[in-house]
């Protein structure tokens, strides 16, 4: 069931996903040549402590999931396409880090995730990068009073495969709200005019995944929750919790330059 947010919760959800901009803009920041991933996890938590948020990723354990979320952060590297979670590996020359981040605040949750370069980009990753963030601004752009959800799968899923990407099937976005995960499910891909419409009060995390080499392909790792790409080529990832209002989409968990 779709629960729709008055614009009182929409507003307390934005408080919860500007803690999530700053986690985010906080772990970029401190991403460097030589950090740990779990460097990375540890600057997350101090920014969620310092707001008095929880994490809705610690200890989460949906049903495919051997143990447990051990992180407050999923930080996915190179080949990893989501649910990276954060271990010993120090950043090298050249990595592209997906990150993932969500916060409870006051009963209610955001939910947001970047990708970015370490030290040298590659052309081909900023390429990659730039096109997640156009594939997620379009599907943005789609979510409006009176469009339907598959109106956004098709408007992320159009920029990927102009773009020469694949899209991992099974995978995409979904309502948030007390919860992290809510329906309705939001499709990477679609056909528009189809699937649930539209309404003011709802919210979603809307979240392109692209794999570079252009197969849709991944598998699960050994540790039961990083999904990584078929090919081996690069992965890109970005989400924004986003507010469906009369007034046009509401981009909850924008991030505040630094």
């Amino acid at each position: 069931m779709v629960e729709l947010k008055t614009d009182a919760s929409i507003d307390a959800m934005h408080a919860a996903g500007q803690v999530v901009g700053r986690a985010l803009t906080a772990v970029r920041e401190a991403a460097d040549v030589g950090v740990s991933l779990l460097e990375l996890d540890r600057v997350a938590r101090e920014v969620l402590r310092e707001a008095g948020a929880s994490s809705p990723f610690l200890g989460y354990r949906p049903s495919f999931a051997p143990t447990p979320f051990p992180a407050v952060i999923c930080a996915s590297v190179n080949d990893a396409i989501v649910h990276g979670i954060p271990g010993r590996y120090r950043l090298r020359d050249g990595d592209l880090v997906s990150v993932d981040c969500g916060a409870a605040l006051d009963g209610w949750v955001g939910d947001s995730a970047i990708s970015f370069t370490v030290g040298r980009p590659r052309p081909a990753d900023r390429r990659l990068i730039g096109t997640a963030e156009r594939a997620l601004a379009a599907g943005i752009a789609a979510a409006v009073v009176g469009n339907r959800v598959g109106d956004i799968a098709h408007a992320i899923g159009s920029v990927c495969r102009e773009a020469g990407y694949g899209v991992p099937d099974g995978f995409g976005g979904h309502g948030v709200g007390r919860r992290m995960h809510e329906d309705p499910p939001v499709p990477n891909e679609g056909r528009p005019g189809r699937g649930l419409r539209l309404r003011h009060g709802m919210v979603l995390a809307i979240e392109p995944m692209l794999i570079a080499g252009g197969t849709d392909g991944y598998y699960a790792a050994a540790d039961g929750w990083t999904l990584r790409t078929s090919d081996g080529s690069r992965a890109a990832h970005a989400e924004h919790t986003v507010a469906i209002t009369d007034a046009g989409p509401r981009i909850l968990t924008a991030r505040q330059p630094s």
